[in-house]
């Protein structure tokens, strides 16, 4: 496992919620609303984490089924104790999906596809899991310019600690675009590919409310968090709130954006 491989990992449910999580839901409930789905569908959800999409399209999309898959074992109990509706979770690697070729009206991923060793498998996989006319859809964050909490917290890094940079996912993950996503999706033989931007508001109560966490060690960046020592941490801790807005009572109020990408299979 390579260094950055090492701090790609999620497994902690109530981590993963707090760090990232309750901004996944928001950009889910956008997505969902992008464009107009019929009842009676079978889902698949590719990546599903913590089941924060599936249960987005279980409470707005009146599905038959609504499957998610991923690869944590303990993401995936997290989102079977919180599941409602006609949803179940299985443990499996999304470039080998547990269904038949074609079983599925629609495949789609949230904040998945950057984090596969190969994104390009994990797309062939979502068409081949869907009929003929389903839609293949996902989105992922604007790493390199719409994340705003990122952003900031990797230039802030980098600026104390030049190392930094081999882990911001601002330079690993250049598909996290419009054109790359685009092609990805041609490339995969999808028809009517659209690329479309969600912006969302991240809003945090206070300092503490932002940085607490980074220190659980869930992702990218709070793995390298818990990697410092504790001078360390504090340092670009203080350096970070340097950069950030703050309302009179403390509050912190900034964006983040991601793209999502659709098409439809021939």
């Amino acid at each position: 496992m390579s260094e950055q491989q090492r701090f790609d990992v999620w497994q902690a449910s109530a981590a993963y919620e707090r760090y990232m999580g309750r901004w996944s839901r928001k950009v889910a409930e956008r997505f969902t609303a992008l464009a107009g789905h019929r009842d009676g569908l079978r889902w698949l959800d590719v990546g599903c984490g913590t089941g924060a999409l599936s249960a987005v399209l279980s409470a707005r999309c009146r599905p038959a089924l609504v499957l998610g898959c991923d690869r944590s074992a303990e993401l995936v109990a997290g989102a079977r104790e919180a599941a409602y509706g006609p949803v179940r979770f299985v443990v499996a690697d999304a470039r080998a999906l547990p269904v038949r070729d074609g079983s599925c009206d629609a495949a789609v991923s949230g904040l998945t596809l950057n984090f596969l060793p190969e994104p390009a498998e994990g797309v062939a996989e979502m068409v081949r899991a869907v009929r003929p006319g389903g839609q293949v859809a996902a989105y992922v964050w604007d790493y390199a310019e719409g994340m705003e909490l990122l952003r900031r917290f990797w230039d802030t890094a980098t600026a104390l600690d030049p190392a930094a940079a081999e882990l911001d996912e601002g330079r690993r993950f250049p598909m996290c675009g419009p054109d790359p996503l685009h092609a990805l999706w041609r490339d995969a033989g999808l028809e009517d590919v659209w690329v479309t931007p969600i912006v969302i508001r991240t809003g945090f109560t206070d300092l503490a409310d932002l940085w607490s966490p980074f220190l659980a060690g869930q992702g990218p960046a709070p793995g390298y968090v818990a990697a410092l020592p504790p001078d360390d941490r504090d340092r670009l801790r203080d350096a970070l709130a340097e950069t950030l807005p703050r309302d009179p009572d403390g509050s912190i109020e900034l964006s983040a954006r991601a793209w999502s990408v659709s098409g439809i299979k021939p």
